[in-house]
């Protein structure tokens, strides 16, 4: 898979702090949690690592994936950022997921995973987006949403109301989210909140691996 090898050619793109605490070659554990990242199940990964003679069960590929920690990097400056949430089922409750998007090189900013959407979580959101990444300059891409047009308001950023355009970045991100997570019904079961999140950062890293 072509997604694979791209993924694949990052080998030195992040560190394994853990490693010291594992039985299993880093190697291993970093073709792993490329193999998951890349699109592949976990009993698909497991299958791959047990035809190179590693026998590791999917928990523990789901562990390594935690413990790596993986995350979009910091200090983009970015022309354009499209932002927008949509539902993610966790267990039988509606979470909402915010993301903020560089429209112009498709790369994804930052995730957060909130219960609720309002004005205070999406001004969070805003926040922690301007403490990783230089967007005071950029313009906000939105829709309609009278709570994201406050709080960037509130923020002193601009922004403007476009409804498909370069927007689309951002929902690419949950069309191919909702794909990787469609086996599952689209809901994340028998996880905390703090895993799923930890997981979605993760997914966020390995879609600027991939773009």
């Amino acid at each position: 898979m072509l997604e694979i090898a791209r993924l694949n050619g990052g080998s030195d793109s992040f560190e394994l702090d853990f490693v010291e605490r594992e039985a299993t070659p880093e190697p291993a554990m970093k073709l792993g949690i490329r193999l998951h990242l890349a699109g592949l199940s976990l009993s698909d990964t497991t299958s791959i690592l047990d035809s190179l003679g590693v026998r590791r069960c999917r928990t523990t590929v789901h562990n390594w994936v935690q413990k790596a920690d993986l995350q979009p990097l910091d200090g983009a400056n970015p022309g354009h950022v499209a932002v927008d949430e949509t539902v993610i089922q966790l267990n039988d409750e509606r979470f909402w997921l915010y993301a903020a998007v560089d429209s112009d090189t498709n790369r994804l900013l930052h995730v957060k995973l909130s219960p609720t959407r309002n004005q205070a979580i999406t001004e969070m959101f805003l926040s922690e987006l301007r403490e990783k990444h230089l967007v005071d300059d950029a313009v906000f891409l939105v829709h309609s949403a009278p709570w994201l047009q406050a709080a960037l308001h509130r923020h002193g950023l601009d922004y403007r109301y476009e409804k498909h355009g370069n927007r689309n970045s951002v929902e690419r991100v949950f069309r191919e989210l909702k794909r990787r997570t469609n086996q599952f019904s689209n809901c994340f079961s028998h996880a905390e909140a703090d895993t799923v999140e930890n997981w979605l950062q993760a997914f966020a890293f390995a879609w600027n691996q991939l773009i």
